[in-house]
């Protein structure tokens, strides 16, 4: 892949109000354009008696396809700076519903953008968020005493501890980004003055939500 894929893991919640008016975002990840208009339904049903539920979503492995709806709310004040919002965060998959219940007070154009944008936010904010790599398993050995080091190495550079084994050697694994496993390599063996050593395993598709390696 030449550019990694991010996406939400797990959906959540968020509401923005301005001058009375309650504007509350639902995020959901879904995989195709059935998923996203089944979302934007239930939530239509679980908010009937709302003015306005507002959508955006974009799906596909490269987020080839988008939609928007402002739902009555005057063209462009809605659903689009939804969708550019999530174009701007480099999501794809993902679905978000905007539910407005009016506080008698008109906003204007500027006003219902950045309220909407504001509320998609605080919906991102509640998100898990994953971003979907290629990458490369990596073993990395050494005695008792190197333990710590190379914990310590994984820690500072973000890579995710998936094995630890001990036998006569500790042994751990870790997955890096498959264009950055020279450099780890190389950055270890000269840490460890040479003490350590690699193996290189499979290449696969991985993605880290917060401390959960999820491999695809």
């Amino acid at each position: 892949m030449c550019e990694n894929i991010r996406t939400v893991y797990k959906g959540g919640e968020g509401e923005y109000e301005e001058k009375k008016s309650r504007f509350i975002a639902h995020v959901s990840p879904v995989k195709d354009a059935d998923e996203a208009a089944a979302f934007i339904n239930s939530i239509k049903k679980q908010y009937w008696d709302a003015r306005h539920n507002c959508s955006a979503f974009i799906v596909g492995e490269r987020g080839e396809l988008t939609r928007s709806s402002d739902d009555s709310e005057p063209s462009g004040t809605a659903g689009k700076p939804m969708l550019e919002l999530l174009k701007a965060e480099r999501l794809t998959g993902v679905c978000v519903v905007v539910t407005r219940y009016f506080g008698g007070v008109l906003l204007g154009t500027g006003g219902l953008i950045r309220a909407y944008t504001a509320a998609v936010k605080a919906g991102l904010e509640n998100c898990v968020i994953m971003e979907k790599r290629r990458g490369t398993i990596l073993t990395v050995r050494g005695d008792y005493s190197s333990e710590g080091l190379i914990r310590r190495f994984f820690k500072d550079n973000e890579l995710p501890l998936t094995l630890c084994t001990y036998s006569n050697v500790v042994s751990m694994e870790t997955i890096v980004d498959s264009h950055m496993v020279d450099d780890v390599i190389k950055r270890l063996t000269e840490l460890s003055a040479g003490a350590l050593s690699t193996q290189i395993g499979d290449e696969l598709e991985y993605a880290l939500a917060g401390d959960e390696v999820i491999l695809f």
